[in-house]
C-alpha cells in the first residue's frame, strides 16, 4: 500500500525531449508517484502535443495520472488524465466543460485561503496550496477536497507537509536536480513521507 500522502511530480518548465524521458523513466521506476504535471509554459500547443504524446504512455505504464497545465483543450484532445489550472483568473467552469466530468481538474489556490475555498466550491478535484505546513493543516481540518502542497518543496521540508495533512506533495526541481539523480530523489521523498504518513 502506498502512503496516504503521495508524490506529485512536476516537469521542468523547459526540457529537451531527447533527454528528459530518461530522467522521467528513472523517477517512475524508482517508487510511488500519483501524478505527473506537464507545464511547458511559454511553449506553443504543438510543443506540448509532442511532449505529451511521448510522455503520456510512460506515465500510464506506471499507473501515474498525466496532467497538463492550463490547457484544458489539450488535455481533452490528447487523452491526458486531467488539467491543472494555476492562473488566478482561470475559468474553472469552462475547463470542466472542456475536459468533461471524468477527468481530473486541479486548481492552485497558492497562498489565498479564499481562492482555495472558491476553487473547491466550483468543483476542483484537488486544490494546490503553497507549501506551508500551517496552511496545509488549516485546509486538512476544514475541507474534504484533497490538497497538493506545491511550490519550493524540498526533501527536508516534505515530512512536515505530510504530517500537516497534505494529500500530495508536488516536487519538481527537487527531483530533477537532485544530486544523486531523480531515481534516488523519488526513493528519498517516499521514504521521508512514509515515516510520518504511512499507508
Amino acid at each position: 500500500m502506498p502512503p496516504r500522502c503521495r508524490l506529485y511530480l512536476i516537469a521542468p518548465d523547459r526540457f529537451d525531449l531527447g533527454v528528459f524521458p530518461r530522467a522521467l523513466s528513472a523517477a517512475l521506476n524508482a517508487g510511488d508517484a500519483a501524478s505527473f504535471l506537464l507545464r511547458l509554459e511559454g511553449a506553443g500547443d504543438d510543443a506540448v502535443r509532442r511532449a505529451a504524446r511521448d510522455l503520456i504512455p510512460m506515465a500510464h505504464a506506471h499507473d501515474v495520472a498525466f496532467l497538463i497545465a492550463n490547457r484544458p483543450h489539450l488535455a481533452a484532445e490528447l487523452g491526458a488524465d486531467g488539467v491543472h489550472l494555476d492562473k488566478a483568473d482561470a475559468d474553472i467552469a469552462a475547463a470542466r466543460r472542456l475536459i468533461g466530468p471524468d477527468r481530473i481538474l486541479g486548481v492552485s489556490g497558492h497562498h489565498s485561503r479564499h481562492a482555495a475555498i472558491e476553487a473547491a466550491e466550483l468543483g476542483a478535484d484537488y486544490v494546490a496550496l503553497a507549501a506551508d505546513p500551517d496552511l496545509i493543516a488549516w485546509w486538512d481540518d476544514l475541507m474534504v477536497v484533497p490538497s497538493v502542497a506545491m511550490g519550493d518543496v524540498t526533501l527536508a521540508g516534505c515530512a512536515a507537509l505530510a504530517e500537516a495533512g497534505a494529500d500530495f506533495i508536488a516536487a519538481g526541481a527537487a527531483v530533477w536536480d537532485y544530486p544523486a539523480g531523480p531515481a534516488d530523489a523519488v526513493r528519498d521523498f517516499n521514504a521521508a513521507i512514509a515515516k510520518v504518513a504511512p499507508g
